[in-house]
């Protein structure tokens, strides 16, 4: 314990919890009981630089916790979770942090840094008490493996479930321990028989999914935002990137299970004409080309076998509004066109992006997706759309944004039974949701975004007819 009050930076305590909280260098926020010395009641864990501050907001059962990158998580009490992570540039965090307050009265949570910075917490409804969900916790990612027709989610605490994608029963479930941060992005394997995962501490680590072992761990940076499998030619590859600005590549050894294997040496026009912001994003085009996305709205498209780029571009509108004060230029989101009935309609290879204007979608989609969307995938064959979220749902969706339903349900769907589908039913928090209403300023936005969304929309109907 001497150790332990050595290393502490910051600490608060609560009389009407009976808590304590502490905070230090090991970037641990450990819970203890004031009126017994020993040993913590619990420790949480998911910050990547020392914490700096911390305060129990009582009335709501919840801790917030500051550390030295100025990353901001809410915690709940007596859950032992994070509730919420606040990203520094999204937060409008910048400079080194000097103080910090929360006000009850105005629900605001004061940073005092080279600016300002307000987070105000939106206080959501209550929710229906039969409200059905998948995980416990947020949903961080999703994916689809086309092999063994199942759904993969992982959690902030690093929960994976595996769905059957037929019915949306639950198959199993592995991960969740103390020592596992929160998983931030999910791949498969080209077979479909391994998963790999990516985590806010920086980790990637490879699965064999389908029984829930770890086969091999791929060392530690910062956060990773996307990874994919990639193949070149005849060999195999795993790509990352993330908050370190720049693209890990690793190679691609499944019978070597135990090796911490270090990145391949960067190519050099990542490291001299690379992005200037965090990679946000990743996306194949085989046989050599690969795309990357940042922060700051770039998007570079590069040569894998040379390690040289190929083109490099932004929006038009976002190139229109750059001095836009407070404008979100990131794009978190690119995909190459891969379905034949849509590739036909170009004389190049198409690389979608989404930004901060979602463009139109069924109405019911577009609650969901402004809200709480966490990740978005297409499945082609089905014609559905998968779909999770921080509200801690994985939902399947028609790709005309007809609800299917929550993986978790009590009854079982048909993916191709539509009259197993829960619509016209819909989920209870999108039905009472503003954003869900028709004549709401989302559904309504007049964007070139979503102009050539729509125009690329309705061609792609008439032509498949």
């Amino acid at each position: 314990n001497a150790l332990i009050v050595s290393r502490v930076k910051t600490f608060d305590l609560c009389q009407k919890h009976s808590l304590l909280v502490t905070g230090g260098m090991d970037r641990l926020v450990r819970m203890w009981n004031p009126h017994f010395s020993g040993k913590p009641t619990g420790i949480l864990k998911g910050h990547s630089a020392p914490i700096v501050h911390l305060y129990i907001l009582s009335e709501d059962s919840q801790i917030f916790s500051v550390s030295r990158d100025n990353t901001v998580k809410i915690w709940d009490i007596q859950d032992q979770y994070c509730l919420f992570t606040a990203d520094p540039k999204a937060s409008g965090i910048q400079g080194d942090m000097s103080a910090c307050s929360y006000s009850s009265a105005t629900k605001c949570f004061y940073i005092a840094a080279d600016c300002m910075a307000v987070l105000s917490l939106k206080i959501r409804p209550r929710l229906h008490s039969r409200r059905t969900v998948s995980h416990d916790e947020t949903v961080m990612c999703c994916g689809y493996s086309e092999e063994f027709r199942q759904v993969v989610s992982c959690t902030e605490r690093s929960v994976v479930k595996v769905w059957d994608f037929d019915t949306g029963r639950q198959v199993f479930e592995f991960g969740g321990t103390n020592d596992l941060s929160a998983t931030t992005c999910l791949d498969f394997d080209p077979k479909g028989r391994r998963l790999i995962t990516g985590g806010r501490d920086g980790c990637l680590k490879i699965w064999n999914f389908n029984n829930g072992n770890t086969i091999l761990s791929k060392g530690e940076c910062q956060e990773v935002c996307d990874c994919i499998f990639l193949q070149v030619h005849r060999n195999f590859y795993v790509m990352s990137v993330g908050r370190d600005r720049k693209i890990d590549i690793y190679p691609d050894i499944p019978e070597d299970l135990h090796h911490v294997q270090r990145p391949q040496p960067s190519w050099q026009d990542d490291l001299k004409n690379g992005h200037k912001e965090d990679i946000l994003c990743v996306a194949q085009c085989p046989p050599s080309l690969v795309a990357t996305s940042s922060y700051d709205g770039e998007i570079i498209v590069w040569n894998v076998v040379s390690g040289r780029i190929q083109c490099r571009f932004v929006s038009p509108f976002l190139a229109e509004n750059q001095n836009v004060e407070g404008l979100d230029t990131s794009v978190p989101s690119i995909i190459f066109l891969k379905n034949s009935k849509l590739q036909h309609l170009f004389s190049a290879t198409a690389l979608l992006s989404s930004g901060d204007l979602v463009p139109e979608m069924p109405s019911l989609i577009s609650s969901h997706v402004s809200l709480f969307l966490s990740s978005l995938q297409v499945v082609d064959n089905d014609q559905v759309v998968l779909t999770s979220s921080i509200d801690y749902t994985v939902r399947l969706w028609s790709a005309h944004g007809e609800f299917i339903g929550t993986f978790g349900q009590s009854e079982s769907w048909g993916v191709n039974i539509s009259s197993s589908w829960k619509h016209p039913a819909v989920p209870y928090e999108v039905l009472i949701d503003p954003l869900s209403m028709p004549d709401h300023e989302i559904l309504n936005a007049n964007t070139r975004q979503c102009m050539f969304a729509r125009m690329f929309l309705d061609k792609g109907d008439t032509d498949t007819d």
